[in-house]
């Protein structure tokens, strides 16, 4: 065998170290790859275990709604300090934190249409009132709250015929409207004249409860922050001073009944409509469930709506991320 030449053992050298460092970077790579897919394996796995706590969080919150109602079957008021009061729920290697509340005092986006999706729905003016008057005193601006409040009962109902200032298919460039109930508050970006400003406005204040009844506003579980909700049931006829003053009114024990409440001195003159007059509630039927969850580095938070006037109360539906 001949030796090899100087040269050629330099370039087999270099070959060899090429080899070397190739095959370290391949490694470092593969190895990164496999820390990455093992993360993620036990993410999926901490957020199905998450998603299963929630499940059992949700039952737990159920029974106390159902203990909630059952305590007075005509009336639901602040008694128990249940209202935004966090409940913990004990899981291993973890925390579980529910809020409950009201989940009726909100404007019910539904409810700018009267009738059913099976048999057809039609524009309601008085809640079309309400939402335009909320609207405008969250100091949006009179045209725009208008314009919007038109637009979402021409999204829900089930004519292709537009009211004046309103929108059909014809406004929207891409897509058609709805023709049926809203599912989830952030459908009414979709909506004409609907900006990321004025949505972030009215987000805490809409709901998308799943029938079209007016906004079914408890008086004896309302906060002093949600004055705008009174004031909203007479557009036009109470400033919020008055709606806050009547919430401050309320008896210690809740109102026992309607008429008491529409005796109150802020509302003496007034002659709302019967659908109107019948409006403000004293007993609660939808709660909302505010889970978060965290469980070996996962995250999750459920937002979940439940009937209380069923028999066992049910869950409605359930929604993943913060409200959007």
């Amino acid at each position: 065998m001949k030796p090899a030449r100087h040269g050629e053992t330099g370039a087999a050298l270099l070959t060899v170290l090429l080899l070397v460092a190739v095959i370290g970077a391949l490694a470092a790579v593969s190895l990164e790859k496999l820390k990455i897919a093992t993360r993620l394996a036990t993410n999926m796995a901490a957020t199905d275990q998450a998603r299963a706590f929630g499940f059992a969080a949700e039952s737990l919150a159920t029974l106390r709604i159902a203990d909630l109602v059952a305590r007075d079957r005509e009336r639901t008021t602040l008694d128990g300090d249940w209202q935004g009061q966090p409940i913990a729920f004990p899981i291993d290697g973890g925390t579980a934190i529910a809020l409950l509340s009201d989940g009726g005092n909100c404007f019910n986006l539904n409810s700018v249409v009267i009738g059913q999706a099976q048999t057809g729905l039609a524009a309601r003016p008085s809640a079309i009132s309400q939402f335009a008057a909320l609207m405008r005193l969250l100091d949006i601006r009179g045209e725009d709250a208008s314009r919007i409040a038109v637009a979402l009962a021409d999204w829900i109902d089930s004519d292709s015929d537009p009211q004046p200032g309103g929108a059909e298919d014809g406004a929207y460039q891409g897509y058609r409207t709805a023709n049926t109930l809203v599912a989830d508050p952030s459908e009414l970006r979709a909506v004409a004249g609907v900006s990321a400003a004025i949505y972030a406005r009215l987000r805490p204040w809409i709901c998308a409860l799943p029938d079209t009844d007016l906004s079914p506003l408890n008086v004896n579980t309302l906060r002093p922050d949600q004055a705008p909700l009174i004031a909203m049931l007479l557009p036009g006829q109470l400033n919020l001073a008055r709606a806050k003053a009547i919430i401050d009114e309320r008896p210690k024990a809740g109102y026992s009944n309607i008429v008491d409440f529409w005796k109150l001195p802020a509302l003496v003159g007034q002659t709302p409509p019967p659908d109107i007059y019948a409006q403000p509630q004293l007993k609660t039927r939808w709660f909302m469930v505010d889970l978060n969850i965290e469980l070996a580095g996962a995250e999750l938070r459920e937002i979940a709506l439940i009937d209380g006037a069923l028999v066992p109360a049910r869950l409605v539906y359930r929604s993943y991320g913060d409200p959007s």
